[in-house]
């Protein structure tokens, strides 16, 4: 079906069409971001881990080797090598949680063209609180529920970033999702 669009309007164009293709565009450059990301983030993993297993190696060899001062010193730049490689691993886990906040806005982003498309949907209150409680249920930190909280309870995107963040200094240490 041949749609008409904003740059040439007729009697067929649509509104609701239009912010479809703009979600829809939004929804490509997301996952486009994460698909992208991943491959980046798979390959330093993989490169980090080498590191861990090359530097295990030589903390192995200089093990065997007669213990002497240059010996030592290399054992110990060896696993001060080791605790950085650990910090830099632990400090992926950023993009893990980024990665998982964008794929839960790529699928809010296709919920909603979903009911924007289905007009026994767009106009029914139940249909729109069923969708809201679906994406604040797949919210796994509290923080997040307490930042969708209070967006829903009409307060603007800055109050709702500070009660995001209040949460986060406030949560749990458990609360950290590992990847």
């Amino acid at each position: 079906m041949n749609y008409s669009a904003s740059n040439h309007p007729d009697l067929d164009w649509s509104q609701i069409r239009e912010t479809i293709k703009l979600l829809t565009v939004s929804v490509a450059q997301v996952e486009g971001s994460i698909k992208d990301g991943d491959e980046s983030v798979n390959e330093l993993a993989s490169t980090f881990t080498l590191m861990v297993d090359d530097m295990q190696k030589i903390q192995e060899f200089l093990a065997r080797v007669a213990p002497d001062e240059a010996n030592s010193a290399a054992l110990g730049y060896c696993e001060s090598m080791q605790d950085k490689i650990n910090q830099a691993i632990v400090a992926f886990q950023f993009y893990d949680r980024m990665q998982q906040c964008l794929q839960h806005v790529s699928n809010n982003l296709k919920g909603l063209s979903e009911i924007i498309d289905t007009p026994h949907r767009l106009y029914n209150p139940m249909e729109w609180h069923k969708f809201q409680e679906s994406i604040r249920s797949r919210y796994t930190m509290e923080s997040e529920k307490v930042m969708f909280d209070a967006i829903h309870q009409g307060k603007s995107i800055e109050e709702a970033l500070q009660l995001f963040a209040q949460a986060n200094r406030q949560g749990s240490p458990d609360e950290i999702e590992l990847f």
